[in-house]
C-alpha cells in the first residue's frame, strides 16, 4: 500500500484512543497492512500538526496567520526590495526562504527590509508577482 494517504488512518486512530507512545501507533497502522516506518510516520504526525500534549498525540490547531504591512520595489536588474515593519524583516525572509518559491536565490534581511534576488534577471517580475502573493497570504510561521 505504498503511496497510500496516511493521513486519515493516522487521524482515525488517534482519535479513536488516546496513543502515547508512536510505536503503538506504528504497530496499529502496520497491522492494517500500511507498510511505513517510524520516521515516515514522524513526518506525517508533523505534517498534520499532531504534537505530544500531556503525554498523549493530539492533533493541534494551524498557528495562526498573521498579517503583515510590505511595500516592493524593484531595482533592475536583479533585486526585489520589501520594506515591512520594524524587526519583520527577519521572519519575511524565513517566510520565503521556506515556501520553495519558483524564482527566489535567496533573502537577505535587516530590521525592517528584505533584499531578494532571483536566480536569473529576466525573472524579476515573476519573483515580485511570487513574493506578494506570499507575504499577501500572511505568516503562518511554527517554529518547533
Amino acid at each position: 500500500m505504498e503511496g497510500m494517504n496516511l493521513d486519515q488512518p493516522i487521524l482515525r486512530h488517534l482519535e479513536q484512543q488516546e496513543i502515547s507512545d508512536q510505536r503503538i501507533l506504528l504497530e496499529r497502522l502496520q497491522a492494517e497492512g500500511l507498510e511505513l516506518t517510524l520516521a515516515t510516520l514522524s513526518r506525517h504526525l508533523k505534517k498534520l500538526n499532531v504534537r505530544k500534549e500531556a503525554g498523549v498525540y493530539r492533533r493541534m490547531a494551524p498557528p495562526p496567520i498573521v498579517p503583515v504591512p510590505f511595500s516592493t520595489t524593484k531595482v533592475r536588474p536583479n533585486l526585489l526590495i520589501v520594506k515591512t515593519g520594524a524587526g519583520l524583516a527577519q521572519a519575511l525572509a524565513l517566510a520565503l526562504d521556506t515556501s520553495d518559491l519558483r524564482y527566489l536565490a535567496g533573502t537577505v534581511a535587516g530590521d525592517d527590509t528584505l533584499f531578494c534576488a532571483p536566480f536569473e534577471s529576466e525573472q524579476l517580475d515573476a519573483l515580485e508577482a511570487e513574493v506578494r502573493k506570499r507575504l499577501a497570504e500572511g505568516l503562518g510561521l511554527d517554529y518547533a
